[in-house]
């Protein structure tokens, strides 16, 4: 059991009376006292900041911070406005680039096979341009447009908290790390990788049951089913090693991907700051996005390969298996495929989350009362 943790901040001065925060009934992830990664479920209420009592009890196990409308200092935005522009920056990325995504799925699970109804795949299919256009022309005239978008649904459900912890968990990790200052990336490269591997590792592991359903939603070809059938059958086909099937290259990618992402579009900014606009955070953030997933992609296949084949197979229960399958029957290009389209839609899904949680960022930030935002760096 993690640590407890008690509220707790400094006031203006030391006769400013004591201030209220704000917790709400949800999970939250960030550091506790000190600075100790704890889980914390808080119910709807307020909770005087200096009231004698018990400590906040800490539930469950991993990472975790009270949601408080009084943080925001050391260059960090208050929580829940890190919270609130995440969720909408990811929301945004995805629903833009969901076509694309769907059509890379399908060729990156295209030798892997699934039972139950849901799609049957027993040779490989070969990656090409003239073949991903083909796919979405065949679902466009199978099942419609909105055909394109099957599956995000359950993307929205994922992604609206995933991109809400990760940037959120980004700026608690760089507190952390003690790089929250504007241009440290300038003089603390590492730090910034460091943080921004931590912040993908945390986000992936609370809502990784999500991109599993995701995963199978994409390739399945019955249309109609939703996102809670998936999960039902997914629990009644291995239970928690079903929903977490593919963790394990999940966590080592998502490490060097979010790590590369991150530190890179901070060091682009506080490179070229002086010359920074709208239109330049989207540049840099595809910058970032497209070296990102270069760095992580052989991983994002072997997950995605393990996440929609079936329980009694071995691709299911083995990292190396799944590995020494595409080797066999693919070669190196089949850790690769689909590539080509994740230096498009990478690129586009990473500018448009990092420029608009910039945005939403700062505008939300310069409507708080309690915490004044930086100027942008």
């Amino acid at each position: 059991m993690p640590h407890s943790c008690r509220v707790t901040h400094s006031p203006h001065s030391p006769h400013s009376p004591p201030r209220r925060r704000e917790h709400y009934g949800i999970i939250v992830f960030g550091f506790c006292g000190t600075n100790r990664p704890t889980l914390v479920i808080y119910p709807t209420r307020s909770i005087n900041a200096h009231a004698a009592g018990p400590p906040v009890p800490a539930l469950g196990s991993s990472f975790s911070f009270s949601l408080s409308k009084t943080s925001g200092s050391n260059g960090s935005p208050p929580a829940p406005v890190s919270l609130a522009a995440g969720a909408a920056a990811g929301a945004l990325a995805k629903t833009t680039i969901a076509p694309f995504d769907r059509t890379k799925i399908n060729f990156q699970v295209s030798c892997a096979r699934m039972s139950h109804g849901r799609v049957i795949v027993r040779r490989s299919q070969p990656y090409s341009w003239r073949a991903a256009l083909d796919f979405a022309r065949g679902s466009v005239a199978e099942a419609g447009w909105r055909s394109l978008w099957r599956g995000n649904s359950a993307t929205m459900a994922r992604i609206v908290p995933y991109s809400s912890v990760q940037f959120f968990a980004h700026e608690r990790w760089k507190r952390v790390l003690g790089v929250s200052a504007p241009g440290s990336a300038k003089t603390h490269p590492v730090r910034h990788l460091a943080a921004g591997a931590l912040a993908g590792a945390t986000s992936q592991g609370a809502t990784y049951p999500l991109d599993v359903a995701r995963a199978r939603l994409a390739v399945s070809g019955r249309p109609g089913v939703g996102l809670g059938a998936v999960l039902t059958a997914m629990w009644a086909e291995g239970r928690t090693r079903a929903l977490y099937r593919g963790l394990t290259p999940t966590l080592a990618g998502i490490a060097p991907y979010a790590g590369v992402s991150f530190a890179t579009y901070e060091w682009l900014k506080a490179m070229f700051g002086a010359k920074r606009s709208k239109a330049m955070n989207l540049v840099w953030g595809g910058a970032a996005g497209a070296l990102g997933q270069s760095t992580s992609y052989p991983l994002d296949v072997l997950r995605r390969r393990m996440q929609v084949a079936a329980a009694h197979t071995p691709e299911a229960r083995s990292l190396t298996a799944v590995a020494a399958r595409v080797w066999r029957e693919e070669g190196w290009r089949g850790f690769y495929k689909g590539l080509s389209m994740n230096w498009i839609k990478g690129p586009i899904a990473v500018g448009v989350s990092f420029a608009t949680y910039d945005a939403i960022k700062l505008r939300l930030w310069r409507l708080s009362t309690t915490s004044p935002a930086p100027t942008p760096h």
